[in-house]
């Protein structure tokens, strides 16, 4: 049985044992309504930290940080180059697609950093390719790649896909950066 499933299954069993007492403190006689809501109010809260627990648990299992990759989009862009989408392949094969909205852009302007990516990568070498669209110089259409490849080893793997004005090209530059 996979981790996923797994972790479905005690998911599952600890929701049905949370049914069942909810059931016996709702059934039970002689209690007053107060140490009722009391008792209900506490069942809550143990089943949200439970539930906190289990999403650490399945991120955990899902993305194991001796193979975790992920991937960042900044820019410091705003004269020549104006952001409409990019694309991130790895290994040939497209992991991501995303199409900024004019807010997401802005924040994006501000200083912001957008999660594009996150997934598994065994050791070794990988291709990560990143292909960007949007308005060039003078307001044209603008689609460019860029190209870097990758050396996984054990424990994460944090890779930011930057676009910078280049003012003495007058045109945006597009680096992609292995974080440290």
């Amino acid at each position: 049985m996979s981790s996923f499933r797994k972790m479905r299954l005690v998911h599952i069993v600890l929701l049905s044992l949370l049914a069942l007492v909810t059931w016996k403190v709702v059934a039970g006689e002689g209690q007053h309504p107060q140490s009722l809501d009391a008792d209900i109010q506490s069942l809550k809260q143990d089943v949200l930290a439970l539930n906190r627990d289990l999403f650490v648990l399945e991120e955990e299992l899902l993305f194991p940080s001796s193979t975790q990759v992920a991937v960042f989009v900044s820019l410091d862009v705003g004269e020549f180059f104006a952001l409409d989408s990019v694309q991130l392949k790895v290994n040939d094969k497209v992991v991501s697609n995303y199409l900024y909205t004019e807010r997401e852009v802005q924040a994006l302007h501000r200083g912001g950093v957008q999660r594009l990516y996150m997934g598994n990568l065994k050791a070794g070498e990988h291709e990560l390719i990143a292909i960007y669209t949007g308005k060039g110089p003078h307001g044209r259409d603008y689609r460019r790649g860029a190209t870097h490849v990758v050396r996984k080893g054990l424990g994460p793997k944090f890779v930011e896909l930057k676009i910078v004005d280049n003012p003495s090209s007058e045109q945006p530059d597009f680096s992609i950066k292995e974080w440290e």
